[in-house]
């Protein structure tokens, strides 16, 4: 291997890993520590395979662990650095945010949504959307996002699913210079569906927009909301989200994600992998319809009280250089983005890169995909200047939160250019062939996790069984 990969961020902390291997339930009971509880747990982790529970008995609040902790020391410091395709710009603190969340909680209490109902999001990369989904955490109301790409029937198979009893949209959205009608596609999508007893319309543009008796408009609701509203202490096993997987291969599947076990994974990932300093400005280019944008847009650097930017809009438009702009205009540190993102890039040459000032960059990372080696090298050399560890995760939706990649914010290791490298603390994870038996390095087979850990995820939506079958029945144990 190179000595060129030999490079870290002088983190050599053996400890954690050391600890997580001797009491992975104990590492975890300390992770969990470094979060705001309302109440303390009484049992760290209740496993009934194939369902697990952690922190048994304790109360916790996302929004309040994403919101109010920051609010004495943090209140001025900008959550979100907002970005449109057509330049338009909008700075959020976290006062700001606060402020903004509680209002909107209190919007929802006042159309009558109450704990353990569903809440369907159906908006473009806009600040709204992370109120919107803070908002009803607050107050103990499960979101289901669905990416604003998405047709009316995929909308409505999820509504419909998730029996949500409002709605949340946009007029439009903005994509490759493209309007988006997003209101018409909601619109359709909730025809007929008399459970939807409200959908609100957050309105972007001047032109006339017609309601009918269930929309009302975001900022009409808004307007005289209060400005305080006490978060619900809720389980920790409380549902926060359903995130429903793109169904190529049948009906969507609504993935239940908890709050209390969630969001201990997402506090320790973020910092392991990003060695998150209250300098940093993070990038990461996910959108929220997605789990990436979930847990790493949303949820794992507002828990940090980091500074983040969010973007609407293609990458390359209205220029291959966007993204790249981006990183000097805003001084970006930590930027994590998709293969398929950067296998673009690489395609246009290094001299548009280049010819911006990418030297803030300390940190890269990859997500969604895996990426080959000379994507990586590329990537390494051209936009980090051979400076910066490459974090290339893998995870997936119903894992939560990263399972296996380089950690730079605990540790320094020899990189390898299209490998993930290992799992974090507190995990089990083997490759095994058709038999369970485990494989030798270099061979192909089934990845399995062996044992539980915080982020994954409680069921699918309604339908226990299918959650077992999907997920349990290739190995037995």
């Amino acid at each position: 291997m190179s000595k060129e990969y030999e490079i870290g961020l002088n983190n050599f902390d053996t400890q954690t890993r050391v600890n997580a291997k001797s009491d992975f339930i104990s590492f975890w009971d300390d992770q969990a520590k470094k979060l705001s509880w309302f109440q303390p747990w009484i049992k760290t982790l209740d496993w009934k395979p194939p369902f697990a529970k952690w922190f048994v008995g304790g109360k916790i609040n996302a929004s309040y662990n994403t919101l109010d902790v920051h609010q004495a020391d943090n209140a001025q410091k900008p959550a979100i650095l907002w970005e449109g395709e057509n330049g338009e710009t909008r700075t959020v603190t976290y006062r700001e945010l606060y402020l903004d969340v509680c209002k909107f909680a209190n919007v929802l209490k006042s159309l009558g949504v109450k704990k353990g109902e569903r809440v369907t999001i159906y908006l473009p990369m806009v600040p709204e959307l992370p109120v919107a989904m803070l908002a009803c955490a607050r107050i103990g109301a499960i979101h289901t996002v669905v990416f604003s790409g998405f047709s009316a029937t995929s909308l409505r198979d999820r509504i419909d699913d998730s029996r949500s009893k409002l709605v949340i949209t946009a007029d439009i959205g903005f994509r490759k210079g493209n309007v988006i009608e997003l209101k018409k596609i909601a619109d359709e999508a909730t025809k007929d569906l008399d459970f939807v007893e409200h959908i609100i319309v957050l309105k972007r543009a001047e032109a006339h927009l017609s309601l009918g008796p269930k929309h009302t408009l975001w900022y009409e609701l808004m307007k005289n909301s209060p400005q305080e509203c006490k978060p619900e202490e809720l389980d920790s096993s409380h549902p926060l989200y359903i995130l429903y997987t793109s169904g190529t291969t049948g009906k969507p599947k609504g993935v239940l994600h908890g709050t209390g076990g969630y969001l201990t994974h997402l506090y320790s990932t973020f910092q392991w992998a990003f060695d998150i300093k209250n300098s940093d400005v993070f990038f990461c280019t996910a959108d929220i319809g997605w789990v990436t944008g979930h847990s790493y847009v949303v949820y794992g650097p507002l828990l940090h009280g980091a500074t983040e930017v969010m973007y609407e809009g293609s990458p390359d438009y209205p220029k291959i250089s966007r993204m790249w702009e981006m990183i000097q205009r805003y001084g970006i540190t930590i930027f994590y983005t998709t293969p398929t993102a950067l296998r673009m890039f690489m395609k246009f040459g290094d001299s548009i890169p280049n010819s911006f000032d990418l030297s803030s960059l300390r940190l890269l990372g990859t997500v969604g995909e895996p990426i080959n080696p000379e994507v990586w090298r590329w990537y390494f050399r051209t936009i980090g200047k051979s400076a910066c560890p490459i974090v290339d995760t893998w995870w997936q939706t119903e894992t939560g939160g990263m399972m296996i990649s380089p950690l730079p914010g605990i540790e320094t290791i020899q990189l390898k250019p299209g490998s993930t490298t290992r799992s974090i603390p507190g995990t089990d994870i083997s490759v095994v062939d058709e038999n369970g038996n485990e494989q030798p390095p270099n061979k192909k087979g089934y990845l399995v996790i062996r044992k539980p850990w915080p982020g994954m995820l409680l069921s699918l939506w309604n339908d226990d069984e299918k959650y077992k079958n999907v997920y349990w029945s290739k190995f037995k144990d």
